[in-house]
């Protein structure tokens, strides 16, 4: 994991999970506006991803290694004595709803964005069938075909994300079925998220996840302070996205609204 360090005086700290087959540098230009924003960035690369896909063509991680990379990622912000935000994306986002539904975290605001509660791209024409056959077929691979297109439609940042790490999209049947478990959980009426501000923004031309299904996730928690947001014309990856900079802007304003209701003067 990395810290990079806000400009001048810190008034926060902002951690960050990056989605399914993505890593770290490809948030490199968000980064730089938080840091320019005065928040302290820890992020690192979920279990499997970033350096680690070099010398693997699948996926096959255990998703309780997802989870404890999340929690470090959280204590590590909380170690800076700061207000924490923890920022989500795609898979990152749902990893992060879950260990923060399992375990209180003090944090001072979580922003989901795109979350997979009900994927509309499957991984692989046969998975639910090969999900219901036998562990045996387990170790079976699944091309989940997810493009840099159908994450932004943006040109500019297919440039930016160009790099010496592959964009692995191959996964086991094993993983797909870890994938469904946890959907399961977070779709459990009887399982509810803590209650502490919340920010979920989505795009309308999303073809990889069913926003309405995050949305309805999202009214149904016992939430106090909650903001949703559904960006016109975006695809999946908000950051990545033409308008990244209104994204970005409405991110950072919500931060600032928190920290203003919990006493820092902005």
């Amino acid at each position: 994991m990395w810290k990079w360090e806000a400009e001048g005086q810190p008034k926060a700290v902002v951690a960050i999970v990056h989605g399914a087959y993505e890593h770290h540098r490809w948030y490199a230009w968000l980064i730089e506006k938080l840091r320019s924003a005065g928040f302290h960035v820890v992020m690192g690369d979920l279990p499997g991803h970033g350096a680690q896909a070099k010398n693997i063509n699948y996926h096959d991680e255990d998703f309780f290694k997802y989870e404890d990379y999340v929690k470090q990622l959280i204590e590590i912000g909380l170690s800076e004595n700061l207000p924490v935000f923890v920022i989500g994306n795609g898979l990152g986002a749902t990893v992060l709803m879950n260990v923060l539904q399992k375990k209180q975290l003090e944090c001072a605001g979580v922003i989901f964005i795109s979350p997979w509660m009900h994927l509309k791209l499957l991984p692989g024409k046969m998975s639910n069938a090969l999900t219901s056959i036998s562990a045996l077929t387990s170790s079976v691979r699944l091309n989940h075909e997810i493009t840099m297109q159908l994450m932004s439609r943006n040109a500019e940042v297919y440039e930016e994300l160009r790099d010496d790490i592959p964009h692995n999209t191959t996964v086991t049947v094993k993983w797909y079925k870890d994938l469904q478990q946890l959907l399961k959980r977070l779709k459990n009426p009887e399982v509810k998220f803590h209650n502490m501000p919340v920010l979920m923004m989505t795009g309308e031309r999303d073809q990889i996840t069913d926003i309405q299904a995050s949305k309805s996730w999202l009214m149904q928690q016992p939430l106090s302070h909650f903001q949703y947001k559904e960006w016109a014309d975006c695809r999946h990856s908000l950051y990545f996205e033409m308008e990244r900079e209104e994204v970005y802007l409405y991110t950072k304003d919500f931060m600032n609204n928190v920290l203003r209701s919990l006493g820092y003067i902005i």
